[in-house]
C-alpha cells in the first residue's frame, strides 16, 4: 500500500472519532450555566432595648428616698432631741442633687406611658434616623414634647412629683404650728445648746447628695424596662410645661431610643441640670441658714424646720412640676402672737 493510500484510510478512520469529539465539545459549550447562589440575607436591623443608666436610676432613687424621709416628720415633738434629729432628716439634701434626682425620677415615670414609648421607638429601627432624632434631643430637650403620647407622659410626671412636692407642704404647715404649739411645753423655750455646730451642720448635710434606698433603685430600674408596674395615673397635660417636666421627658426619650445607657452618660447627665429650679432650692437653704443662725429656743428650730426645709423646699419641687403655688396657710395660736423679727425669718413666733 502506497504511503498516500495509507494516510488517507489513516484520515477516514480517524475522522469520525474527531467529529464526536467536537461534537462533544460544542454540546458542552452550548449548555446553560449552573444557576448563580442566592445573595446573602440582608442584615436585621438590631434596636436597642430602652435602658437608663444604674446612674441615673440611683439619682431618682436618692430624690425618692429624700421625699420619704422628710415626709415622715412627725409635728408631735416631745423634746429637742426630736427637733433636732427632724432638722437633720429634713436638711439633709444637696439642691443640685435633689433637682437631678427630681428629673431622673420624672424620666422614669414618663417610661411608664406605652404610648409615648412607642412614640419614640418608632425611630429606633433605623440607626441613622434613631442618631439624627437622639441630636436633636440633645440639642434641645424640647424636641421630646413632640412624640406621640408625649401630653399622656407629661401627665404622669406631673401628677407624680406634684404629689411629693405636696406632701412636703402640707406637712410644713403642720410643722410650723407646732412651732406655736409646742411653747406650752417647758423644753421648747430651753436655749438650743451648740447653736454653732447645729448650723454648720446643716451647711455640711445641704452640700452632701444623698443616696437611694437599694430596694427602691431595684423597683425603678424593673419600671424602666417594664418589668414592674408603678401604678401611677395622671390626667393628659397639654403644653407648654415646666423645665423640670421637658427635661424628664427628654431623658426618658433617650433612653426609649437606647441612648441612656452608662456609654450615653456624656449626653444624658446635662439633661438632669435645670438652673432655674437649682436657685429655688439653693435660696430655701439661704434662708435656712439665716434662720438657724438667730433661732435660740427649740421652738424657734421647729418654725425654721416648718418654713424653710419642708414648706420651701415642697414649693420649689411643686413648681418644679409645673404645679401651683401653695396657698400659704398661717398657724394659729391665739395666745402667741406671731412677729417678724428678721427679713428672712418671716412669722417666727415669739416666746411668751
Amino acid at each position: 500500500m502506497t504511503a498516500v493510500n495509507r494516510a488517507a484510510r489513516t484520515f477516514r478512520l480517524a475522522a469520525p472519532a474527531a467529529a464526536m469529539g467536537l461534537a462533544a465539545l460544542v454540546a458542552a459549550c452550548s449548555s446553560p450555566a449552573p444557576p448563580p447562589a442566592p445573595p446573602p440575607p440582608a442584615p436585621v436591623a438590631v434596636i436597642p432595648p430602652v435602658s437608663l443608666s444604674p446612674k441615673v436610676v440611683e439619682q431618682a432613687s436618692a430624690y425618692r428616698a429624700y421625699v420619704a424621709r422628710a415626709s415622715a416628720i412627725s409635728p408631735a415633738f416631745t423634746g429637742g432631741a426630736d427637733v433636732a434629729q427632724s432638722l437633720k432628716a429634713g436638711e439633709a439634701y444637696e439642691p443640685q442633687a435633689l433637682l437631678r434626682g427630681q428629673i431622673a425620677y420624672g424620666a422614669v415615670v414618663a417610661l411608664q406611658e406605652p404610648q409615648f414609648v412607642a412614640g419614640v421607638r418608632k425611630f429606633a429601627a433605623d440607626p441613622d434616623q434613631r442618631r439624627e432624632v437622639a441630636y436633636s434631643i440633645i440639642k434641645d430637650p424640647a424636641y421630646a414634647v413632640g412624640f406621640a403620647g408625649s401630653a399622656r407622659a407629661a401627665g404622669l410626671v406631673m401628677a407624680a412629683l406634684q404629689d411629693d412636692a405636696k406632701k412636703l407642704v402640707d406637712l410644713g404647715v403642720s410643722v410650723k404650728q407646732a412651732a406655736y404649739d409646742v411653747q406650752h411645753q417647758s423644753w421648747s423655750k430651753a436655749e438650743v445648746a451648740g447653736r454653732e455646730a447645729r448650723l454648720s451642720l446643716a451647711k455640711e448635710l445641704s452640700s452632701t447628695p444623698g443616696l437611694g434606698e437599694v430596694a427602691e433603685t431595684a423597683r425603678l430600674q424593673q419600671a424602666v424596662t417594664g418589668g414592674v408596674q408603678m401604678g401611677l395615673s395622671g390626667a393628659e397635660a397639654p403644653p407648654p410645661y415646666a423645665p423640670v417636666v421637658v427635661h424628664s421627658l427628654a431623658v426618658a426619650a433617650m433612653a426609649a431610643l437606647g441612648y441612656a445607657d452608662d456609654a450615653s452618660l456624656g449626653q444624658v447627665m446635662p439633661m438632669l441640670a435645670e438652673p432655674t429650679s437649682a436657685n429655688c432650692l439653693n435660696m430655701s437653704k439661704l434662708n435656712l441658714y439665716q434662720c438657724l443662725a438667730v433661732a435660740k429656743p427649740h421652738y424657734e428650730d421647729v418654725f425654721c424646720l416648718g418654713q424653710h426645709v419642708l414648706s420651701d423646699t415642697g414649693r420649689c419641687l411643686m413648681k418644679d412640676a409645673g404645679g401651683p403655688d401653695p396657698v400659704e396657710v398661717k398657724a394659729v395660736e391665739p395666745k402667741v402672737t406671731p412677729v417678724s423679727t428678721r427679713q428672712t425669718v418671716r412669722s417666727r413666733p415669739k416666746r411668751r
